[in-house]
């Protein structure tokens, strides 16, 4: 294959699907979306039987129980992935959407309008549902997509990609404003992420050397978080049962996930009392605890932490801890070591928790709430395509605004500048 070739026969492709899809009604949209859900059910034994393969091959390849996590599919995930098309469908469609217009002396009416960006190229391992889920949010937002998944992935995401086209032509839309790359040869990315002429920006889902690999070479603009370094801060004025509840959900519901806690916070006040029983909690769940010389010295279990522990997201059964004089320190050592991911605070006390949203800089930030909640699907955005941790153009999880972009729109009658 001559991936050059391929490639730019991609892009072509969908560069003119963009064009379609920028002008296509909401009414079609949302028949595709749900033309999509309903595939998706429809056909969930040839879906799961397609991840079988390709878990068999990931075992005898070795991959981490982490990675093997994020790849399985299972009759909820494939619910899932069907309720995240209806939900897309379900919101405000953002495209034509006129905002903020004001009169100048001139005469003139001055506004801003929202529109697609063009074409999106996402660049993502492991995971299937991500196909289903940039599909349905390019589409509902007038994007057309290039989808490079892992090779992890290949038969399930092959199977979803005809499932996909089988909702775009149903809805009269063209098939390749949705196209998945079929070589698992590592060219086509590098081909991907330079393709100025067709593409507008990368979205690249996966392990931190994936995503500093695209940010680095990329000639695109590039949406991305490098890690999910994610705090839970336990303040001197937190009730401990929302703390046990908080922490326990933060670390141990999933392992491999980028809004999972990798870091547990304490206030002195508090760790002497509730430190061994959060300590005991997370050892019941076979997690290691790496911490400070305070926390070793409370914590018989815990091992002493390094320097780079406090930096590190480890998608596994590990977390560090320190103990901290009180929220001052606190937000000092979060902002240092964060990966501007996501934090939380467990607190009663309204004064510290109003300090903690402002001045913690992160793209999601939260009071007595579990750090797995940051997730478009959580946050009503129906699907995300990706976090953010940049702050340009967009923050946080992203979604169909996420998506799109302003342009100056004029109004006049004859009006000419003098």
């Amino acid at each position: 294959m001559n991936i050059q070739h391929y490639m730019e026969n991609i892009g072509i492709g969908a560069r003119d699907a963009s064009r379609y899809m920028a002008s296509a009604d909401t009414r079609t949209k949302n028949l595709a979306l749900h033309n999509i859900a309903h595939a998706v059910l429809r056909e969930k034994d040839a879906l799961l039987a397609a991840n079988q393969l390709d878990l068999h091959a990931a075992k005898a390849n070795g991959l981490s129980g982490a990675m093997l996590d994020r790849l399985t599919l299972s009759e909820k995930s494939i619910r899932t992935m069907a309720e995240g098309l209806r939900q897309i469908a379900d919101l405000n469609d953002p495209i034509g959407e006129m905002t903020d217009f004001k009169y100048r002396p001139s005469g003139i009416q001055i506004g801003k309008m929202r529109v697609p960006l063009g074409v999106i190229g996402i660049i993502y391992e492991a995971r299937p549902n991500v196909t289903v889920d940039a599909a349905g949010l390019c589409i509902k937002s007038g994007n057309a997509a290039i989808l490079r998944g892992g090779s992890e992935a290949i038969h399930c995401n092959q199977a979803l990609a005809k499932l996909v086209h089988e909702g775009l032509i149903a809805a009269d839309l063209p098939n390749t404003a949705v196209q998945i790359i079929e070589t698992t040869d590592r060219a086509a990315v590098g081909e991907l992420i330079t393709m100025k002429k067709y593409v507008d920006v990368i979205v690249p889902r996966g392990g931190k050397s994936l995503i500093e690999r695209i940010s680095n070479d990329a000639r695109i603009p590039v949406i991305k978080h490098l890690d999910g370094n994610c705090h839970v801060y336990i303040d001197d004025e937190a009730d401990f049962d929302k703390a046990l509840r908080i922490l326990e959900n933060s670390k141990t519901q999933r392992l491999g996930t980028c809004n999972t806690a990798e870091s547990l916070v304490i206030a002195r006040a508090v760790a002497g009392t509730m430190l061994p029983k959060l300590a005991e909690m997370l050892t019941r769940h076979g997690i290691e605890i790496r911490g400070c010389p305070e926390t070793c010295a409370t914590v018989k279990q815990a091992t002493h932490a390094s320097y780079e522990d406090y930096y590190t997201e480890y998608l596994d059964a590990i977390i560090s801890c320190k103990v901290v004089d009180g929220l001052d320190e606190a937000i000092a050592h979060i902002n240092h070591h964060s990966s501007q991911h996501t934090e939380a605070i467990v607190t009663e006390n309204y004064s510290n928790a109003r300090r903690f949203l402002r001045e913690v800089d992160s793209s999601s930030v939260m009071v007595n709430a579990s750090t797995r909640f940051a997730d478009g699907f959580e946050y009503g955005l129906g699907a995300e395509i990706g976090i953010s941790t940049d702050k340009l153009h967009a923050r946080g999880p992203v979604g169909l605004e996420g998506l799109t972009s302003l342009k100056y729109v004029v109004l006049g009658d004859g009006h000419v500048r003098a």
